[in-house]
């Protein structure tokens, strides 16, 4: 079975963690001493409190609002899941980045009482800059508003008006109930007009994104393995994952950034050697020719490069409570390389409501916004728009070991 990673997100109380809840309960992916638990708890208008499947921490308890990101694991006989719940609050927003940052499609919930608000043209906007291939906006709360398909529709048409601007690949619309379970994981007869899927259907049937498998080759060295033994005294193989494309034995390869050529000699794994290895694999790859290549460099076939540079243009989501300068120095993290870089510019920052562009001389906690990037040395990058693995990377404090940002290159 495939895997399908995707993050609920939404407005505070739109029923985020009771959606996941209502999921996890109604599809038989809940323990006998969870469910106890949940009973002995107490009950929500009559209704087992389902968001406290989700709600772990005692704060978020407390408070009644998502803090963390929590993760569940559930499956069906179609498809195995992993779920993201993220944080409504503003102050949050780093959360949602980082729950969002490996998922595959993305659950934005609406309340059906209050329509498309601030928090959900922020999400959509994370959502797209993050380059999610799949979106699914959940009406909830549809009890509240009878069941109605005028509201439904008219949310809908709210939406798209506004996410005509964002790079959304594929959008989708459903008028759900948490509480109730209604076209959670069946269809619901309170709501005869909606001939669509349930939940649980869309997330079993919706294709999985696999641009990487066909994308150019891209295989950062992660270590480096030459074993200290009379029998292997001549192995020297470089460990890692194919993060995109395929490889295979004979291909003419580049070694990035140093620009040194070779050819594959053989592609070895614990069960054995292979002639061909393909993204998502892990794999040792074994060169021809005995040349330098340490961790953190990239094996590239030839005349299917990535740009090497020292300059980055990103889209940069800041984390740290103290804010970004220009001037600022930090190591720069991608794939499985490190790089001290200098923080050149802020060239403006960005409204996730209305999208707007506006001047700034820092970037704030849960702010994001557009900066130029000088590293110290030269380093292989693709854009984030085409290989989101190789585009992407993170941005520490060296002082406190902190990742204070996440980035997408441009």
């Amino acid at each position: 079975m495939d895997l399908l990673r995707f993050i609920t997100a939404g407005s505070v109380d739109d029923g985020k963690s009771t959606l996941i809840g209502r999921l996890l309960y109604d599809s038989k992916s809940v323990f006998i001493d969870q469910l106890e638990a949940l009973e002995r708890a107490g009950q929500v208008n009559g209704e087992i409190n389902l968001a406290l499947l989700t709600d772990g921490l005692k704060a978020e308890r407390e408070q009644g609002i998502t803090i963390d990101v929590a993760y569940k694991y559930f499956s069906t006989p179609k498809r195995k899941f992993i779920i993201a719940d993220a944080p409504g609050h503003i102050q949050y927003t780093r959360n949602m980045v980082t729950g969002a940052s490996n998922s595959d499609l993305a659950i934005i919930l609406v309340d059906a009482r209050k329509g498309v608000i601030e928090q959900t043209y922020r999400h959509s906007y994370i959502v797209s800059l993050l380059r999610l291939p799949h979106v699914l906006v959940c009406v909830n709360k549809m009890d509240l508003v009878e069941y109605s398909e005028t509201v439904f529709l008219d949310i809908c048409e709210q939406y798209k008006k506004f996410a005509k601007d964002l790079q959304i690949k594929s959008l989708d619309f459903l008028p759900i109930s948490a509480l109730k379970g209604d076209n959670v994981v069946d269809l619901s007869s309170a709501m005869p007009w909606w001939k669509g899927k349930s939940l649980l259907q869309h997330l079993e049937e919706v294709e999985i994104d696999t641009e990487e498998v066909s994308l150019f080759p891209r295989f950062p060295v992660q270590y480096v393995i030459r074993p200290q033994t009379t029998e292997f005294h001549d192995y020297r193989g470089y460990a890692g994952q194919i993060r995109s494309g395929s490889f295979r034995v004979g291909d003419s390869v580049k070694i990035l950034p140093s620009g040194l050529v070779s050819k594959i000699a053989g592609i070895d794994t614990y069960e054995g050697s292979l002639n061909e290895a393909h993204y998502p694999m892990s794999v040792t790859i074994r060169l021809a020719d005995d040349i330098d290549v340490s961790r953190g460099d990239m094996i590239v076939t030839s005349n299917q490069e990535p740009t090497v540079s020292q300059d980055i243009e990103a889209e940069l989501c800041w984390m740290d409570a103290k804010a970004l300068v220009p001037g600022n120095k930090y190591l720069l993290r991608q794939t499985t390389g490190n790089v001290k870089c200098l923080v050149k510019e802020i060239q403006f920052l960005v409204d996730t409501q209305t999208h707007q562009k506006l001047e700034s001389s820092q970037l704030a906690l849960n702010q994001i916004g557009r900066v130029s990037i000088r590293t110290a040395k030269p380093m292989a990058f693709d854009s984030y728009a085409s290989i989101r693995s190789t585009g992407s990377f993170i941005l520490v404090d060296e002082g406190t070991n902190q990742t204070v940002a996440a980035g997408m290159i441009l």
